[in-house]
This record gives C-alpha cells, structure tokens and sequence, in this order.
C-alpha cells in the first residue's frame, strides 16, 4: 500500500525534470530552422542588392511563414500585428490609410459586427491581395514616421518598426533581442500600468483614496465581492469607487469581467446607495468586443477613457462630485 512518503519518492526519484515529445521536438526543429533560413536568404537578397520593398512583399506572398519570419526580425508580436490592422480598421487617418492602401482591402463594417481578423484571415489577404501585402510591408518601412502611429503606440513597440532591422543592421537586431528578452518585465512594471495614472491623478489632486474591500461587501458578500481598485475617500465611507479596466488583448474572459461588474453594482446599490460606480474601460480589446462592451459600461454610473479629453473631463466630475 502506497504511503505519502513512497508517493512523494517516486515523483522525487521517477522525475523526468523536462518533458518533451521527440517526435514534436524534430517537427519543431524543422520549422525554427525553416524560418532561420528564410531570414539568411532575406539578408543576403538585401546585403547583395540593398534593401527594397519587393523583398519583402515577395515574402509575405510566396513563403508559408513569411509573415513569421518578418515579425522575428523586427520582435513585433503576432498578436500585436493583428491589434494594429484592428485600429488601422477603425480609424480615419488618411496618413495612415495610404500608407495601407487601405480602401483596396478594408471591408464594410458596422460597430456592432467588428471582430478582430483571425490569422487564417490575415495569412490568406497576403497572399491574395498584393495591396494589403504592399501595407504591411510599407508599415515596417515607413511606419515609425506615421504621426498617428507615433501618438498611439507605446515607444517600446513604436522602435520596433525600424528600418535598420530590415536592413539587418547589427545594432538594431540586439534591440530586437532586447526589447523580446524585457517584454514580460516591461509589462509588468507598475508604472506602465493604467491604474498608476489614476493613483497619480488623484495625488495630484490631493483627494484621499483607498483600495481593497468595502466593509459592508467584506461583511455580509464575502464570496461575491472583490476588490476595488480605488475608493474616495474611504472604504468605510465610500463617495466614489472606480475600477479601471484596460485591454490590449480579446478574449471570452471579457465577458465573464463585465458580468462580474455588472453583479458589483447590484451590491454596491444594495449597501452604498449613495456610492458612485465609475469605470476606466479603455483598449483595443474592448472596442472589439461591442457585445461585451456594452454590458460593461452598463455596470457603471459613468464611464471614462484613458484619452487625455476624458482625463480632463474626469477631474470635472470629481469636483462636482466631491464639493460639499
């Protein structure tokens, strides 16, 4: 009969330290290796004649991975492409419209029916529509000079549309493996995110705040109720509780957050009637999401962006609010 001592030994003793499937490991092998080619082949094309667009464009139209191999040399996320083609999408700048040629490849879309394009979709417009692939290229070339692009993507992904990563200047391919190496950290550092804003802009506006529990939801809704990013002045006496939600990235999990606020402002209306519900909903990851969205907002007495319009409108309200 197995004891604990004999279970913990046989995972102590029997412990494989790194699981691999070797047959998987070899087809993974195959496909690194593809792209590391195709990225040689790419710089002795530029090295031999000097960089030119249709390199590229030849690229994304004839290799499977093209697309891939052009994100690897630049870092450029996959996932933050397809962000970018979404606010490309959406917005009326006519700078970065011709860049895009994008009256040839954009499609009809109403507010309510806008979903962020799959890879197979994305993957099947290079190859068949050369002005889509023209863009994309002409993004990576001319991108970082777009005043647009400048004002609306961080610095850190901005100085990933560099031209000297497309000419395989060694400078900019240890940036690259810079910027991919601090990515996680750079997320993650506080002062990147939102709610620092908002702690900071209350600082400034010398108006107390507190986060955590409110003490009547601690009290009697121990397992409905969650903790709350900012509440002014305190969590006994709450005027104003904000929560501050912003997405770069669309999942089903966004749904799941704006039932959860939705459930949050029955409570606070049952215990702090007299309480404001404010919400920060901002990101790409929510304007594609209508359906979601618009349960979200519907949770909140007011809502607010990150737009610096918004900020100013949002220390309005808090005098207003605020003033005895």
């Amino acid at each position: 009969m197995n004891t604990h001592q004999a279970k913990y030994q046989t995972v102590i003793d029997k412990n494989t330290f790194y699981f691999y499937n070797p047959i998987f490991q070899e087809t993974y092998e195959s496909y690194i290796n593809s792209l590391k080619e195709t990225l040689l082949v790419l710089k002795n094309q530029v090295d031999i004649h000097g960089l030119r667009k249709e390199f590229f464009e030849t690229l994304l139209a004839e290799k499977q991975h093209g697309l891939r191999v052009l994100l690897a040399l630049t870092g450029f996320a996959n996932e933050s492409l397809k962000r970018l083609i979404t606010v490309a999408r959406v917005t009326d700048n006519v700078e970065l419209s011709k860049l895009l040629y994008k009256n040839h490849w954009v499609e009809t879309e109403s507010g309510d029916e806008l979903k962020e394009w799959s890879d197979q979709k994305i993957a099947k417009l290079l190859q068949n529509n050369h002005h889509f692939r023209a863009g994309i290229v002409n993004l990576f070339f001319e991108g970082s000079t777009i005043p647009f692009l400048a004002q609306t993507l961080p610095l850190f992904e901005l100085k990933k549309l560099s031209i000297s990563k497309l000419r395989f200047e060694i400078p900019a391919l240890i940036d690259t493996l810079v910027r991919y190496k601090e990515k996680g950290s750079y997320s993650g550092k506080s002062e990147n995110n939102p709610e620092h804003l908002i702690a900071t802009l209350l600082q400034e506006l010398q108006i107390p705040f507190e986060k955590g529990d409110l003490d009547e939801l601690f009290k009697n809704e121990s397992v409905a109720k969650r903790t709350m990013d900012f509440v002014l002045p305190t969590k006994t006496n709450p005027k104003i509780i904000i929560e501050s939600s912003f997405s770069v990235t669309t999942s089903s999990g966004q749904g799941d957050k704006s039932k959860t606020e939705v459930n949050i402002k029955k409570l606070i209306e049952k215990y702090y009637p007299a309480a404001k519900f404010i919400g920060f909903i901002d990101g790409i990851g929510w304007y594609v999401r209508p359906g979601d969205l618009k349960r979200m907002v519907s949770a909140f007495d007011e809502v607010f962006t990150f737009h610096a319009d918004e900020i100013e409108r949002f220390k309005l309200y808090l005098k207003q609010e605020l003033t005895p």
